[in-house]
């Protein structure tokens, strides 16, 4: 006899399965079990990987399964009404398993479980009503489930008549495929109930008789929901974690702790007079057969125009020999009418655009590049792919919306450009099909595209092929190591300064030594570090005799080197002397963390959805792979998506394709928008010219590319004025080179560029594809041409280089260098030079970046470029608009404008637009629906009723056009935002009383509603207007005193978010930017930081005072409460007795402060009281106080301008002299000029000139392209 578990939960899970799938299989093989089920519950998510850890206990002489895995589920079945009925009436359901027997069986699972989460999903249950079951229950095996099933819950009811018709029901339907189901858990754990165990008892009891009476058989299971017995408390914890409760709670909820995957003979204990309940578990594993899930590729189809239908004869005839390429699949089989006609459709749209693209007459290269692409695509049986992505892409042009030129390696298809997919000519920058569609290796094509409007483009694929055709992909979120410390401290009610601490000493990188061996030449290699040579004998390939093996004899060096290593708690277990320490000698209690944090380290905890990922397929996508529901972001609503991970999608024969939001193509099209409007022109921004002179010049050689995607940092920017790029290509390069690895080669490439380091190559061959990059390899694709061209790789070949370098494939790359060593050679290069490059592709290539990638985002970032240099104010408006929501970057953007010298302007009634725009005059304009509190509605009439009928003359022209539209809150968002500034009337004066008494702004609120209701009234009337009638228009008072600005800008950042006019701190940037370190708004958290480490920190803050109360304590000891603001929020100051009398002349209302203080315990604490474990809170101590207009006299001791040589000229020495002319002050200055070429530096200290540094200076030097650096006062 043997036992199979068919009532099995995985991690999948989520709410309480901990079993690791590879454990189960690894477990069930050791016990003898012959198959093992996996029932999750309401899901299918683990079913491929348990597939995958299923396929690694096969017998290798057989083929078969050691451990035959059994696809099931523990489905939701409603109370016997439809699934779709949703209220509290309707919330109960019953638990019920069901296993698949064969793929038809698998299938009709899918569609029941996917039917729970598309139609009857209810506070998290995806239930199913019986007239499902009934209708998907052919090939599926049911049993009865666990106490929550319907019989177990009828019998606890005392309804046995009720477990007779429900078990007569299940019988009826399926046969002698329907078991009843006992288990029966005695938990071990002291002080837990058991009362589950006397329900299980007593239930049982009830079964078997009713078994007997009924004739169904019974089986037993175990519920197993983790898989050793010792895994029970990590199991208890996760209950914890997931219910939100402490592990010291007893009114919660308990497992057990039996619930693990039993041996037979554990299970035969539980149940001694009743056998068969084990022997019946090897009867249903025997009537499940041998299957996989997986599947060759279920493409949809395209629905091809009708007019070329019509002559789809002539159409089959002219590219029949791109057809017969792939008419057969590699198996040989017909592909079918359809394919061909798609081919041929592909052909046809492929050569209409590459007429548009290089005109009428093809060269002979594009010919042959556009027949090999077609050809291979065919042969690998994907034209509809390409048919489709070329045609949700058009359609998204087609309704406005702006498409990415590329992204990816797909940018290297040829087909890809002619067709629309891509705007960059791969041809003109080498960019590489075989990177794309490798023609020896058969892998689904992976096109990334991306959208301005993703919502849209989603739609229009829903709407095309339909809702069911279509869904997202699923992701899984797993703990951490760092997660799983913090959450089991927390349900151990271990103090969070402890749970931090501990969660700290995870590392961000881990590596320990490891025994390598690597081949080795004697004549070229040298030996590693501690490594040592031998030979010894190996197989290889008998040329000679293709497909036999040939022993020879090959050298090899051997040792230690530091290896990265997976940051997991059990590596740093090993490997952190912290830890090791910890475990060692740490309390109960941080052991305890630490045991259970490892044990659930891993475990899924969250379900999401692919962030871009998307599947089309052919029909129905229910009948290919299990569909739950996410929440689409962009949009709010559920959306199908598929219960199996990125990783196995291509497994199951389905298509993904990424779709991407870019926020970049929105700020491209939105300035587009508005140059159209100011200038009446509509630019092309695919068309610009990519040579533009001013572009290179302005922006990107002066470093001046904030805004500029993807070459906005700070290190960007510092690389871009050394190397004065000239040329789209220098761009395509420093996007590639810009990334960790990579960039330590950016020297040399600039050095190389401006001719301070000699251009060479290793062998004169190379200079065709590295000219570009000045013989430095850059690119993946350089790699693979100059194998192809300096060994004879065939294009395959040269893709499985890049792929072997970059994943670092010892053995591939092993083979393949044997092979460009021999073909070099005997194409007539040295041994020794084709060694280096070797040698020097391995160090690179792991770094290597796709160039078609870079080449489509260096476009991207070109066209943003361009725009900021010939249109830099609608860029900056369609820059703001697009990150209103992003204060930081909001204000990064202004700092620009004001660098740039453009005047960001308050909303105006009479210019604003929706969002950010630009006036004639050139200044950019705030958006109506940029003000806080105010109805996008209200923003819509305004600008309507101003295009309509003009601008509104005067505030009582406005509330007579608006009103109807317009409240009290609404007139007064619209003063404080500065959008009446324009009538004349100071801000003040709408506040200020009329003769009645009452505000100015409440009598126009009035005045409004009135000549609403009398234009009501007289359109009513029999006799029209009557003067003496109308509402009289209010007197404005006249204005009294002065505003006081600090609170009219408080009041204008309540309303639009921000200071427009401007700050108080503005002419303070400079010294903000280089003298603090911390903001306001985060001292507090900074603070608490200090207080969790125990360490002291020197903080520097600088704000405006705003609030300042002087009060007397108990003792009558004064002490003063000052609020504080900057940029980013505000922050409450309290000094006492000595600090009070020191500072108290600093704290007047609306100073400007700059202070410098300790973060440290508030109090001192005897080591005696400290060795008892008390402690004393951190506070921020005052050390220092200065107004902010003495800092930069009182701290800088030198202005020091950084120049090289190159950037010397007439030009610049001009601008520069007049600059420093413009900014005299007090602080000296002094230039450092250094020569790239002959790394020489020279110091020069002016006597004539000394400056005043302030933010204006800084940035003006900064558009000259010069870099500056303060010397600090000792």
């Amino acid at each position: 006899m043997s036992f199979v578990h068919l009532h099995v939960h995985t991690q999948y899970s989520i709410l309480d399965g901990l079993s690791s799938i590879d454990a189960l299989f690894k477990k069930a093989e050791k016990l003898g079990m012959p198959a093992l089920a996996i029932t999750d519950h309401g899901n299918m998510y683990g079913v491929k990987e348990f597939f995958k850890f299923a396929g690694k206990h096969v017998d290798k002489e057989t083929g078969h399964y050691k451990v035959k895995p059994i696809v099931g589920c523990e489905v939701y079945v409603t109370r016997h009404y439809d699934h779709q009925l949703k209220d509290k009436d309707h919330r109960g359901y019953y638990h019920l398993i069901l296993l698949a027997k064969n793929y038809e069986g698998y299938r009709n699972l899918m569609k029941i479980v996917s039917t729970g989460h598309t139609e009857g999903l209810y506070f998290g249950k995806p239930r199913v009503s019986h007239d499902v079951i009934e209708k998907y229950h052919d090939n599926l095996i049911c049993s009865s489930a666990c106490l929550a099933g319907e019989i177990p819950r009828d019998i606890l009811a005392g309804d046995l008549d009720a477990a007779r018709k429900a078990i007569r029901w299940h019988k009826d339907l399926f046969g002698d495929d329907y078991y009843l189901e006992v288990m029966l858990h005695r938990t071990e754990v002291p002080r837990l109930s058991l009362d589950l165990y006397e329900q299980q008892k007593k239930v049982n009891e009830e079964i078997f008789n009713l078994a007997a009476e009924m004739g169904v058989k019974v089986i037993a299971t175990n519920d197993v929901h983790f898989v050793d017995k010792e895994d029970g408390p990590a199991h208890d914890h996760l209950i914890c974690l997931n219910t939100g409760k402490y592990i010291d709670e007893e009114d919660r909820l308990h497992y057990t702790q039996q619930e693990y995957l039993k041996s037979e003979e554990e299970m035969l204990a539980l149940f001694p007079d009743h056998p068969e309940v084990i022997s019946n578990t090897i009867e249903v594993a025997g009537k499940i057969s041998e299957y996989s899930i997986d599947r060759d590729h279920v493409l949809p189809k395209f629905e091809i125009d009708g007019d070329f239908l019509a002559g789809i004869d002539g159409y089959l005839e002219k590219y029949r020999s791109v057809i017969d390429e792939g008419r057969c699949d590699k198996k040989g089989n017909y592909r079918g009418d359809e394919f061909c006609k798609s081919v041929a459709y592909l052909c046809h749209l492929t050569y209409i655009g590459a007429r548009k693209r290089y005109g009428d007459t093809l060269s002979d290269e594009q010919a042959e590049r556009l027949d090999f692409e077609l050809k291979t695509i065919c042969r690998m049986g994907f034209p509809d792919y390409f048919l489709i992505v070329q045609d949700y892409i058009a359609a998204s042009r087609a309704a406005g919306s702006m498409v990415g030129p590329g992204r990816g390696s797909a940018a290297g298809s040829a087909v890809a450009y002619c067709l629309g997919i891509t705007n960059i000519d791969p041809i003109r920058y080498n960019l590489l099909f075989e990177r794309f569609l490798n023609p020896d290796r058969i892998s689904m094509p992976d096109i990334d595209v991306d959208f301005e409007d993703l919502p849209k483009a989603h739609k229009y694929v829903e709407d095309t092929y339909g809702k069911d055709h279509v869904s997202r992909v699923i992701t899984f979120g797993t703990m951490l190591a760092k997660g799983a410390i913090k959450d089991v401290a927390r349900v151990n009610r271990l103090p969070l300064p402890e749970s931090d601490r501990l969660s700290k000493l995870v590392p961000d990188h881990l590596s320990e030594k490891v025994e390598k061996e690597y081949p080795f030449n004697p004549k070229f290699d040298e030996l590693r570090p501690g490594f040592k040579s031998y030979e010894k004998e190996v197989e290889v390939d008998d040329p000679d005799n293709p497909g036999s093996k040939k022993t020879v004899t090959k050298w090899f060096q051997k040792g230690f080197e530091d290896v990265d290593v997976k940051i997991t708690l059990e590596n740093c277990y090993r490997l952190v002397p912290e830890f090791i320490d910890e475990l060692n000698n740490g309390t109960p209690e941080v052991r305890n963390v630490l045991h259970f944090a490892r044990k659930l380290e891993g475990c899924i905890r969250q379900v999401g959805m692919h962030a871009c990922a998307t599947i089309i397929g052919r029909g129905n996508l229910t009948d290919y792979i299990p569909i739950c529901l996410s929440v689409d972001k962009e949009t709010g609503e559920n959306v199908w998506t598929s219960q199996y991970d990125g990783h196995y999608i291509e497994d199951v024969g389905m298509l993904k394709m990424d779709f991407l939001g870019l926020n970049t193509l929105t700020i491209i099209h939105s300035c587009l928008d508005m140059i159209e409007k100011r200038f009446g022109t509509r630019i092309d921004i695919e068309a610009i010219p990519i040579d533009d002179k001013d572009t290179y010049e302005n922006i990107y050689s002066r470093g001046d590319t904030k805004s500029v995607f993807q070459f906005e940092s700070p290190g960007m920017m510092k690389h871009l004025q050394a190397l004065h790029p000239e040329r789209f290509e220098d761009l395509i390069a420093m996007n590639a080179l810009y990334r960790p690895g990579p960039m330590d080669y950016i020297p040399s490439f600039i050095a190389r560029k401006l001719g301070n380091e000699p251009i060479e190559y290793d062998l004169p061959e190379m200079e065709e594809y590295l000219a570009e990059t000045y013989g430095i390899t850059v690119y993946q694709e350089q790699v693979m041409l100059l194998s192809r061209k300096l060994a004879n790789f065939t294009k395959g070949e040269a893709d499985k280089l890049r792929k072997a370098m970059g994943k670092k494939q010892i053995a591939v790359m092993m083979e393949l260098k044997e092979k460009f060593m021999t073909n070099g050679v005997a194409n007539g290069h040295p041994e020794k030079v084709l060694d280096k490059i070797w040698k020097d592709w391995e160090k690179f290539a792991q770094y290597a970046f796709n160039k078609s990638h870079a080449t489509c985002y260096a476009w991207v970032s070109y066209q943003t470029g361009w725009l900021k240099c010939h249109y830099p104010a609608e860029f900056q408006a369609a820059n703001l608009s697009c990150n209103l929501s992003n204060m930081a970057e909001i204000k990064e953007i202004l700092a620009d404008c004001k660098a740039h010298k453009l005047k960001v302007l308050n909303p105006d009634v009479n210019e604003s637009d929706v969002q950010f725009s630009v006036n004639s005059e050139g200044n950019i304009r705030f958006g109506l629906k940029g003000i806080r509190g105010f109805g996008s509605n209200v923003a819509d009439a305004i600008i309507s009723c101003r295009e309509a009928d003009g601008p509104f003359e005067d505030v009582f022209d406005f509330v007579e056009r608006m009103s109807g539209n317009i409240n009290r809150k609404a007139l007064e968002c619209l003063v404080y935002s500065g959008a009446f500034d324009s009538f004349g009337y100071d801000r003040k004066q709408y506040f200020l009383p009329c003769q009645n008494g009452n505000p100015f702004i409440d009598e126009l609120a009035r005045y409004a509603t009135l000549y609403s209701q009398d234009a009501a009234n007289t359109a009513a009337s029999l006799f029209g207007e009557v003067e003496e009638l109308k509402p009289v228009r209010p007197e404005i008072p006249a204005m009294i005193g002065e505003s006081d600005p600090l609170e009219m800008l408080q009041k204008e950042k309540e309303y639009v978010g921000m200071y427009i006019s401007s700050h108080p701190l503005d002419k303070y940037s400079f010294e903000i930017d280089n003298f603090t370190n911390c903001e306001l708004s985060a001292l507090q958290a900074t603070i608490a930081e200090c207080e969790a480490l125990g360490k002291k920190k020197r903080v520097c803050v600088a704000g405006l005072v705003t609030s300042v109360e002087n009060r007397v304590t108990k003792v009558g000891k004064p002490f003063s409460k000052t609020i504080l603001e900057d940029y980013s929020g505000t922050y409450e100051l309290a000094l006492f007795s000595g600090d009070h009398e020191k500072y108290m002349g600093y704290l007047n209302l609306h100073n400007e402060l700059f202070i410098e203080g300790d973060i440290e315990e508030k109090y001192f604490v005897k080591p005696e009281e400290r060795a008892q474990g008390k402690k004393s809170p951190y506070s921020f101590k005052v050390k220092n106080m200065t107004l902010m207009g003495n800092v930069a006299d009182t701290m800088i001791s030198s202005l020091v301008l950084q120049l090289e040589t190159p950037q010397l000229g007439s030009s610049l020495n001009r601008n520069l002299l007049s600059l420093i002319n413009s900014n005299k002050g007090k602080i000296p200055l002094k230039i450092n000029l250094y020569d790239p070429q002959t790394k020489y530096r020279i110091n020069f200290h002016s006597k004539k000139f000394s400056v005043a540094v302030t933010s204006e200076f800084v940035n003006a030097l900064k558009i000259l392209g010069i870099k500056c650096m303060v010397e600090i006062r000792k």
